[in-house]
């Protein structure tokens, strides 16, 4: 065991060399008393602890001497060596940041030599030391430990007054560090910090803190001692100033007094390495010199010196070495020296043993712990490897049993241990595991075994495994796997599982049989599935399943079908277009197959000499037999012109020809003759027709109504031709007596019927051909086109007709629903008819019936042609105009003409010649002119006066008041002439007076002596004397005395200090207080503003109420004059968030004070919410009763102290209270009493420590001696005043404790040497045992490598490694030779290298020249770009667009231009005296949206006229709807009662026709009357009343018709007002015509002026900045020309391009700016022109109105009309339904009387029942007597 260094030089047992635990706690208790209680005061070795050191030191040699024998080494697992001085042997690799004298000599002082004379030296450290020849050399390698005689006369000293020093030594390995000692020649530092490396100076960490004052030097870092045996803390003990010399920093890497729970765990281990220690000195100890005097010769006395440094440890081997070796490099026969390269036990390797051996890696590596040596095992590889690894995944998958894993397995083996086979390989079951013959290779086919021919690798009965057993693949079998299973074919290697499975589908192959070939996988298939795997059907069919045969015939559709293929998956066919379904046989939504006479032509349509068209009318209840709108009359010798656009297909057409006779028995011979445009090519299929094949003549047969002409015609598609049909004779009879021979016929349609069965669907030849072509002709299929009239086909047709409509047209055409006509975009499928809506007829719903006009999206209007004067029922289909009979009139033809009413009667109007129309009812005049009025013109209007009756002949004339009505000068309602003065007396309007009205009434202003002067009333709301005639002004209407308070032009506003409503006359004075009211509203102390409305006065922030005379809640301190503050209660203490208003005081709870309550109460102090305490002060020497409410410190007087303020205050002599200042020499000689006492203050805790500790009997007397003198001491230091004795008697007192002191560590002194001498014989001990130990460790180990040699030879395998290294030779040689030829012969890749280089120099060398002479012409083309860029000028264009000068600058401009902003950053472009476009545009704007303005005004005044006469017509249509809801209710309630009576009676006559049945047994007759009793009547007879009462009520309810009437008489005259407002606004529009279409034609030219105008200058804007990026981009191309000349020809063509394009830029901007020029000038004269460009649009508009208005009143008289008949038709059916109630009535006593009769006929069954069941009961007694007699 290596001694350890203890405090002074002792020797102790080191804590690393790791004894059992029980013994290293016992020896860390013993070393805690030298450690840390054997130091004094100054910390040097007191005399009571010497004993304590020699009884230790006895005891640990005894405890290491009986230890001895039973501790080898290695002996309880973990190896210990030996421990020592770490720097022994190293001094080279230690090193200091500073030293003394490196340089050349340094002098330096000492501050202990006080009473010696010499006390300056010189350093001279160039060269080693040497006692003799260089004493003065201080280097850092003198610390290193040495006996010499003299150890302290060599130190290390660093340079004088540096702070910062560091001293590192660094290891040439890992090593385990117990502790350091440093012994210091001065003063030890004042603070300093040790730190350690363990990765070689990489990363540092702290070990320990040391200083003098902690807080300041390492803030942050904890204090001593430490908790916890890893804690970094501050240390001060070893920091201190005494003593000035051999001063001690002992540090422990593990403290004793900690307890170690695990010493071996890896933290500690962790702990204790290092690589690197070094020392950092951070502070010196200078005794306050610098801070007074910072001189040289100062800072001389001042530095770090060193005598000696002791680095405990040994080296580090993670427990698996006893001793180590010379590291490499390291001097190997060094005395003394700890060596860093373990010799390493338990199978492990390596500088620190940190690794296993090669081949002993079955376990993992771990450091050895006590009781375990975790030595590494060996790997087992059976003899077939000779290297092994270890795999931690392993080694947990095996419970952590074994981890080795062997590399390169020989022998054909592999596994984990060799253990197994490799792959192609089988274990001999008949041979050793170990045998080199134990793998056989596998006999499998490689094409038909798993992974290529391998087997099973060895037996295993679990597993299922027989060694070289073959695996077949899936689809395989064989004993060698070398054929297929049944059911697959083509065995390959290359397939996972071996064969493939026979690809036949199931359901096409025959079942039964081998489903393929197994050589070439050919399947065999049913009779309609082909391909190799029989998965496909045959062409033309499809479905491919389980059936017989396989798939089933497509079936596509002859004629929606391309072709009679289908998908052979899902059965579609592919469709012409727009056919669905799976065959084809379905038309898609929204289209159509045609009919056969689907090619139809009306004879309406046709072109003819002159047309006599025939409408007709269609009934409701009949089916026209006819198409279009009805016929045309054709005379004998007639034609008509059809002309056919296209047809769908070339083929032969029949003509088939509708028409109706006119005569019974009518015949007729017709002719038909084809025109086509030229002559028929021979190659067409029309090819075959000749020219007298167009003439085509047929006979109409009588009783028929159409005919088919005997031959067709052939038609081609995309000509147009042209058929004219001639009549060329009729004939018939009207009576069946005589014949009759009539003169015309009635053509209806020319049909083209397509021969049909000439179609490849008929026609082909085939059986399913003939087949259709007999159901055609059977089921008579080919008559759907000979009738108009069409119905459903038969099911054998209607397949058929769709095939060959949809093979003649292609597909399906689409409905091409009209929109408007129809009801939906769908048609019938069957034909294309589209559903319409009523009253529109058409295929496509495209043309309303006869009989109805107006086709729109509401369908089509009923002519209604009034009977009494149209000539017929239909009218004009657009206009809807009838055609009228003389006299007539009207769009119906049905009242009279204008100037006549009374229809159909009509008569002339009487008018008094002042109207040219009347009522055409009433007769009332419309429209009286000449200002008359009346139901016949026959009196004037207001505002005239005279007698306009014709027999008079009296003119109405204007009344003078004080001019005539409709001027601007007319102020009366009406006049009349004094019957006695004949003088014309006018009646003013209000607010006029005089004579005639020409002057304005009191309380009016004006000028109606002006033009259009006229008098207004005063706007003074209210508030002035309306009788007064100075109240207000009489030409400017200016309230002149305004009441009430009031005051403006108006009299609007309350005067200010006054507010309310001054139209309400109720101002009131404000009223505010001032001290909470805004100053600035207050001009005087009796007035303030405030709110006008509210009277709200202006308050201060959180000052509340209408006259600011309250703080907001929470707040107080109104007076302040700057609003109210917050409270700021505390929120627990204080009863809630109010204070008082005027003092801000909260309420608080008991016990709390302040305002705010967050305080204690007043003179008291502490913390409110633990306790409170009350103020304790000295009232004599307090200046304010209250004391901190915190602290309490009473807040003293000057010169007083204290906490209650009753003492003086230190500086300060005398008896409290008379305390006065103390000499001035105070503060110099206080403060190094305030030194003094605060190092006492240390030495006392000290102290205190030690007693705490306790201390053997031996010192307790030096002891107590000492602490007496320091008792002394601190009386001396802690008194007040100070007087010299005290001074010198503390100075007496301090020189006796360092003399008791000085023996006592002479004592310790002495001590220290014996021990030393022990400890030395000890450690002699210890050496001969470690090297006796080593020279056994390295005969062990020297044993055990021959043993391993001799193993490795008997298990080498000789041949293997022969044949390992000719391959690796063989590959070496190849390797080697293709390298030389790559390298030498040619071509090569270095040879084409060098060639390629060759060639490139050449071509560089050849185009530099040219490059050079294209860059330096690129240089001067950009040179005269730039040149000419800078001479671009938009001078002309300013000019033009902007007004001149165009050349002046933005800033002098006053017209602008291009480039010019204004203050906001807008373009600026033209101004005022700027004749420019933009400036003349902008003159035309203004104009045209002063001129649009007064348009819309007028447009508003013709809205409100319209908008009238839209409300007139909606009160007309809900008075309809009313009355028609009314209508509707009684004829449902007539139908309910109907509906009741009719149930009723065939009720009761069932039950009559049952009763009256002759065969009815009782049994019915009693179901039949149950049935009758259940029944009840439909309604009671409560709900048949109240049926009643709510037809009454309906009834009564249209007792509203009469008002409804009155309305719409009301509307009527109201719409006759309209029609009058509209004839004046007629007269002001026309007024405003002119104007208007001036200043639409102006405010277009305007635009179109202002938008080029805009257009010109932002094109100039635009290229402005484009020149200047140009520009810049120019001069950034200049600059970087040198950097991009392999782009300079490309980038001068861009400049080329951009120069073009701004050329072109500048000539389109003149030319726009001319063209705005000349649009702006022309602007005027074309609104000049405006006027007779745009006339009568206004007029239009007011015809329009005028025209509607005329409807609206008609409608308005229809709907009175149909009012009255409303009201009749009511009063019918109440008198109905009273009559049906009577009825019932009669009905309910009839059902009464029946009910009774049914009762006395249920009595009489109940009779008979009582029979039959007596009866019954004999004959049972009958049969049972007989049964008794058997």
């Amino acid at each position: 065991m290596e001694p350890q260094r203890g405090v002074g030089g002792r020797w102790a047992r080191a804590p690393d060399s790791y004894p059992p635990p029980i013994c290293i706690s016992f020896l860390f208790r013993m070393e805690r008393a030298p450690g840390e209680r054997g130091r004094d005061l100054r910390g040097q070795p007191g005399p009571w602890e010497l004993h304590v050191g020699l009884l230790l030191s006895v005891l640990a040699t005894a405890l290491a001497q009986a230890l001895a024998p039973d501790m080898p080494g290695c002996s309880r697992g973990s190896c210990y060596p030996a421990t020592g001085d770490l720097l022994v042997g190293r001094a080279d690799r230690l090193t200091a940041s500073s030293t003394c004298g490196l340089h050349g000599p340094q002098p330096y002082c000492i501050v202990s030599h006080l009473q010696d004379e010499k006390k300056c030296f010189l350093c001279d450290s160039r060269r080693p030391f040497s006692a003799r020849d260089n004493p003065n050399s201080h280097r850092i390698q003198n610390v290193v430990t040495s006996f010499a005689p003299q150890r302290r006369a060599a130190w290390w000293q660093s340079e004088n007054g540096v702070p910062v020093v560091t001293i590192q030594l660094d290891l040439e390995a890992e090593f385990h560090f117990t502790h350091l000692i440093m012994t210091f020649k001065t003063f030890r530092p004042a603070a300093m910090l040790v730190e350690r490396s363990a990765d070689f100076g990489r990363t540092w960490h702290v070990y320990r803190y040391f200083s003098y004052d902690c807080g300041a030097d390492f803030p942050g870092v904890p204090l001593a001692p430490p908790r916890h045996w890893d804690d970094i803390v501050c240390e001060s003990r070893y920091s201190e100033i005494e003593p000035s010399t051999e001063g001690e920093v002992i540090y422990r890497v593990l403290d004793p007094a900690i307890p170690i729970p695990d010493p071996y765990s890896p933290r500690i281990q962790n702990l204790l390495k290092i690589t690197n220690l070094r020392v950092n000195l951070t502070r010196l100890h200078t005794l306050g010199d610098n801070l007074l005097d910072p001189r040289r010769e100062i800072r001389e006395k001042y530095y770090y010196a060193l005598y000696e440094l002791v680095v405990r440890g040994n080296c580090f081997c993670y427990g698996h070495a006893s001793q180590c070796a010379p590291a490499p490099g390291a001097p190997a026969h060094a005395e003394g020296m700890v060596h860093g390269a373990c010799v390493c036990k338990h199978n492990t390797r390596g500088l620190n043993c940190e690794q296993c051996q090669d081949f002993y890696h079955d376990l993992p590596w771990r450091p050895a712990e006590d009781g375990h040596s975790h030595a590494c095992r060996k790997c087992e590889c059976h003899g077939h490897a000779h290297s092994c690894h270890f795999d931690m995944a392993i080694y947990l998958a095996s419970g952590n049993v074994s981890g080795g894993v062997c590399d390169g397995c020989q022998h054909n083996t592999a596994g984990r241990h060799c253990e197994l086979c490799r792959p192609f390989f089988y274990r001999d079951p008949s041979k050793d595991l170990r045998d080199p013959a134990m793998c056989r290779s596998c006999d499998c086919d490689p094409m038909g075994s798993q992974d290529g021919g391998r087997c099973d690798p060895h037996d295993d009965p679990a597993l299922g495994l027989v060694s070289g057993q073959c695996r077949c693949k899936e689809h395989v079998v064989g004993s060698r796997c070398q054929q297929c299973r049944d059911g697959f074919f083509g065995l390959s290697a290359s397939d996972p599982a071996g064969c493939r499975r026979c690809q036949c589908d199931a359901r096409g192959t025959v079942p039964g049989t081998t489903s393929c070939d197994p050589n070439s996988g050919t399947c065999f298939c049913k009779r309609l599935v082909t391909g190799r795997g029989c998965n496909h059907c045959l062409p033309g069919h499809w479905g491919l399943s389980h059936d017989l045969l396989g798939c089933r015939p497509c079936d596509c559709d002859v004629g929606g079908a391309l072709d009679p293929q289908c998908s052979e998956a899902t059965g579609q066919c592919r469709c012409r277009q727009h056919m669905v379904g799976r065959r084809c046989e379905q038309v898609q939504p929204g289209y159509f197959r045609p009919f056969l006479d689907h090619l139809t032509w009306e004879a309406e349509d046709t072109r003819g000499q002159v047309l006599d068209v025939v409408e007709r009318l269609v009934t409701s209840s009949g089916t026209p037999s006819w198409t279009g709108r009805g016929f045309v009359r054709l005379q004998e010798g007639q034609a008509l012109e059809f002309l056919v656009g296209s047809v769908p297909r070339a083929m032969d057409y029949d003509l088939l020809l509708r028409l109706e006779p006119q005569v019974p028995k009518q015949w007729a011979e017709m002719e038909v003759t084809v025109q086509r445009p030229g002559p028929v090519s021979a190659h067409s299929l029309c090819g075959h027709v000749l020219p007298k094949d167009d003439h085509i003549p047929g006979t109409l047969q009588p009783e028929t109504r159409y005919m088919v002409f005997p031959r067709p015609v052939c038609l081609e598609p995309g000509i147009s031709y042209k058929l004219l049909l001639k009549l060329v004779r009729t004939g018939g009879s009207a009576q069946t007596e005589a014949p009759y021979s009539g003169p015309s016929l009635l053509i209806d349609s020319l049909v083209l019927l397509p021969r049909v069965l000439v179609l490849e669907m008929f026609s082909g030849g085939d059986a399913a051909a003939l087949e259709r072509r007999a159901t055609f002709e059977r089921y008579r299929c080919h008559e759907e086109g000979l009738v108009p009239s069409k119905t459903l086909p038969s099911e054998a047709c209607a397949p058929l007709l769709i095939s060959l409509s949809t093979l003649l047209y292609s597909g399906a055409l689409p409905c091409q629903c009209d929109p408007q006509g129809s009801l939906s975009s769908e048609c019938n499928p069957h034909g294309g008819q589209c559903v319409c809506k009523p009253a529109v007829v058409g295929r496509r719903c495209d043309h309303c019936a006869p009989g109805f006009y107006g086709f729109g999206p509401t369908g089509c209007q009923a002519c209604q042609c009034s009977p009494e004067g149209a000539l017929s029922g239909l009218c004009e289909e657009t206009s809807g105009q009838c055609p009228c009979r003389t006299g007539a009139f009207g769009l119906r033809c049905d009242r009279c003409q204008r100037g006549q009413w009374g229809f159909p009667s009509c008569q002339p109007c009487v008018c008094n010649g002042h109207a040219d129309e009347c009522d055409t009812h009433t007769g009332a005049c419309v429209g009286c002119c000449d200002h008359t009025g009346g139901e016949h013109c026959e009196r004037c209007i207001a505002g005239f006066h005279g007698d306009p009756r014709l027999p008079y002949g009296g003119q109405c004339r204007p009344c003078p008041c004080p001019e005539g009505p409709g001027s601007q000068r007319h102020f009366a309602t009406s006049c009349h002439r004094d019957g006695y003065s004949q003088q014309i007396m006018c009646h003013c309007r209000a607010g006029y007076t005089g004579l005639r009205c020409e002057a304005c009434a009191p309380g009016h202003f004006g000028d109606p002596s002006r033009p259009d002067g006229q008098c207004q009333p005063c706007e003074c709301n209210g508030n002035i004397d309306p009788m007064d005639p100075d109240a207000c002004d009489p030409r400017t209407g200016q309230c002149l005395r305004c009441l009430y308070h009031t005051e403006g032009p108006h009299c609007a506003h309350c005067k200010p200090g006054f507010y309310g409503q001054a139209a309400r006359q109720s101002c009131h004075r404000c009223t505010c207080n001032l001290l909470g009211t805004d100053p600035q509203q207050c001009p005087s102390i009796d007035r303030c503003n405030c709110d006008p409305s509210s009277g709200q006065c202006p308050c201060l922030p959180n000052v509340q109420g209408p006259t600011c005379d309250r703080c907001a809640p929470n707040f107080w301190n109104l007076t302040s004059g700057h609003g109210c503050q917050p409270c700021t209660c505390h929120p627990s203490r204080a009863r809630g968030p109010t204070c008082n208003e005027f003092t801000g005081q909260c309420h608080c709870r008991a016990g709390f004070g302040g305002r705010t309550c967050s305080e204690c109460q007043e003179l008291h102090w502490g913390d409110p919410g633990l306790q409170c305490r009350a103020c304790d002060c000295d009232p004599h020497g307090i200046d304010t009763p209250q004391c901190h409410r915190s602290t309490g410190h009473c807040s003293c007087r000057p010169g007083v102290s204290g906490v209650r303020c009753d003492q003086c205050a230190r500086g300060f002599s005398g008896v409290f209270p008379a305390c006065h200042p103390c000499h001035t020499c105070f503060g110099d000689w206080d403060r190094v009493v305030q030194d003094l006492a605060a190092r006492t203050r240390r030495l006392e805790q000290r102290v205190q420590d030690l007693q705490q500790t306790g201390v053997l009997g031996a010192f307790e007397s030096s002891f107590w001696r000492i602490q007496e003198k320091l008792g002394t001491v601190q009386g001396i230091v802690g008194a007040r005043n100070t007087s010299a004795a005290s001074t010198a008697q503390l100075v007496e007192a301090t020189e006796e404790l360092r003399r008791e002191i000085g023996e006592a560590t002479e004592h310790l002194t002495q001590l220290e040497a014996e021990l030393t001498d022990v400890q030395d014989e000890n450690f002699n001990a210890n050496h001969a045992l470690s090297s006796l130990e080593r020279d056994g460790l390295a005969l062990n180990l020297t044993l055990r490598q021959l043993d391993q040699h001799l193993d490795l030879l008997k298990h080498s395998n000789f041949l293997g490694a022969y044949d390992s290294i000719r391959h690796a030779h063989s590959l070496s040689a190849e390797a080697e030779h293709r390298a030389n030829t790559s390298a030498l012969t040619v071509p090569s890749p270095v040879s084409n290298s060098a060639d390629t280089r060759h060639r490139t120099e050449v071509l560089m060398s050849a185009q530099r020249e040219d490059f050079n002479r294209k860059h330096k012409a690129n240089q001067q083309a950009l040179g005269k770009l730039s040149a000419r860029t800078h001479s671009l000028s938009l001078t002309a264009i300013n000019e033009l667009v902007c007004g001149p000068p165009g050349d002046a600058p933005c800033a002098t401009s006053p017209c602008g231009g291009a480039g010019c902003l204004d203050e906001d950053g807008q373009p600026r472009c033209g101004g005022l005296g700027c004749n420019g476009a933009v400036a003349m545009a902008d003159l035309a704007l203004g104009r045209a949206r002063h001129t649009q303005a007064e348009l819309q005004r007028a447009l508003a005044e013709g809205g409100g006229i319209l908008s009238q006469v839209a409300e007139t017509r909606r009160q007309a249509g809900e008075a309809q709807q009313r009355a028609q809801a009314a209508l509707d209710k009684a004829n449902a309630s007539r139908g309910q009662v109907e509906k009741a009576n009719q149930e009723l009676r065939e009720l009761i006559q069932s039950v009559k026709d049952f009763l009256s049945q002759e065969g009815a047994d009782p049994d019915s007759i009693e179901m039949v009357a149950t049935r009758v009793l259940e029944l009840s009547i439909p309604a009671s007879p409560e709900q048949i009343q109240h049926l009643a009462g709510a037809i009454a009520e309906r009834v009564r309810s249209l007792a509203d018709v009469d008002t409804i009437l009155a309305r719409t008489v009301g509307d009527v005259r109201r719409a006759e007002q309209l029609l009058q407002d509209a004839r004046r606004a007629r007269s002001r529009a026309e007024g405003e015509k002119q104007k208007a279409e001036t200043v639409q034609a102006a405010l277009e030219e305007a635009q179109r002026a202002q938008g080029a105008a805009q257009g010109a200058i932002q094109g100039a804007v635009v290229d402005t900045q484009d020149t200047e990026r140009t520009l810049h981009q120019v001069q950034a191309k200049m600059a970087g020309a040198e950097q991009a000349l392999s782009s300079a020809g490309e980038r001068a063509q861009e400049l080329d391009g951009l120069l073009e394009a701004l050329k072109l830029k500048r000539a389109g901007n003149s030319l726009a700016a001319s063209s705005a020029e000349e649009t702006a000038g022309s602007a005027q004269g074309r609104a000049r022109e405006a006027e007779q460009l745009l006339q009568g649009p206004l007029g239009d508009q007011y015809q329009t109105v005028k025209a509607l208005a005329e409807r609206k009143a008609q409608g308005v008289l229809a709907a009175q009309v149909r009012a009255e008949q409303l009201r009749d038709e009511a009063r019918g059916l109440l008198q109905a339904a009273q009559d049906k109630l009577q009825r019932l009535q009669e009905l309910e006593g009839t059902y009464e009387e029946n009910e009774r009769a049914l009762e006395g006929k249920a009595a009489q069954l109940d009779g008979l029942e009582a029979r039959m069941r007596s009866v019954l009961q004999a004959i049972n007694l009958q049969v049972q007597i007989y049964n008794t007699c058997q």
